[in-house]
């Protein structure tokens, strides 16, 4: 696979109760920055239907998405919880010290945010899965943190167990291992933040741990009870949900 290097793959097959994730259907992706122009074009003859784009729109300007065709549908759904779009809280927090536990914190509560920042935009995104809009691109900048969040979701109501949600999730080191071969840490820590974090720091902030995702599942406990509960609060009832399932499961 071309962008095999890349934060990008397709979700399908994993184990889900009763079957396995449809192949195809749903991927998972970094933002289109770093795609170099053949690995654009092998997106291009993938054939994707709807692009479910969570960057901010500052985010989206910077790097847009001008690579599908006219028969996919491209989503802005502007979740505005991460780091890159803190801006001045982001940057006070992390600058009161060099201590990694500063910035594994700050992104702890980053995953928490991130939770009810996608309530609003589950509706559009069950209205392109359920209106046939596969294949489906979901993605962020760095495609580990909000698109994290929302892939795990996604593949709850699925039926996939979180031990396997996680571990799928936390392929998504590959970003941050990425930025740092190719020496892009320093200059994108400097244009997000103007100073550049403790080593501590940036292996917290550009990495994936399992404790990031954990606290986005009990933020929706603490609120929502579960997963179910919580999809119904964003308008998707349980038939909807089903629907849903039956879409991304075999």
């Amino acid at each position: 696979m071309p962008a095999s290097n890349l934060n990008f793959r397709d979700v399908g097959g994993l184990p889900a109760a009763g079957g396995r994730v449809r192949t195809g259907v749903l991927f998972r992706s970094e933002g289109p920055r770093n795609f170099l122009p053949d690995q654009l074009a092998w997106l291009r003859g993938i054939g994707f239907r709807s692009i479910i784009d969570l960057r901010s729109a500052h985010e989206r300007q910077e790097a847009p998405h001008d690579w599908h065709g006219p028969d996919c549908r491209w989503l802005g759904l502007d979740v505005n919880a991460d780091l890159r779009v803190f801006g001045h809280d982001g940057r006070e927090r992390l600058i009161k010290g060099p201590e990694p536990e500063i910035a594994i914190a700050t992104m702890a509560d980053t995953y928490r945010e991130i939770i009810g920042a996608l309530l609003p935009h589950w509706q559009a995104i069950a209205e392109a899965l359920l209106s046939g809009e596969v294949p489906m691109l979901l993605n962020c900048t760095a495609g580990k943190d909000r698109t994290g969040v929302a892939i795990a979701l996604l593949l709850e109501i699925a039926g996939v167990s979180r031990e396997i949600i996680m571990r799928d999730y936390l392929r998504s080191a590959v970003f941050g291992e990425n930025l740092t071969r190719a020496g892009e840490v320093e200059p994108g820590m400097m244009a997000s933040f103007g100073f550049m974090p403790s080593p501590g720091q940036v292996e917290a902030l550009i990495g994936v741990r399992a404790d990031y995702l954990d606290a986005a599942w009990d933020e929706l406990a603490l609120h929502w009870s579960d997963v179910p509960t919580y999809f119904a609060a964003a308008g998707l009832d349980g038939a909807t949900q089903r629907r849903i399932r039956a879409v991304l499961v075999d």
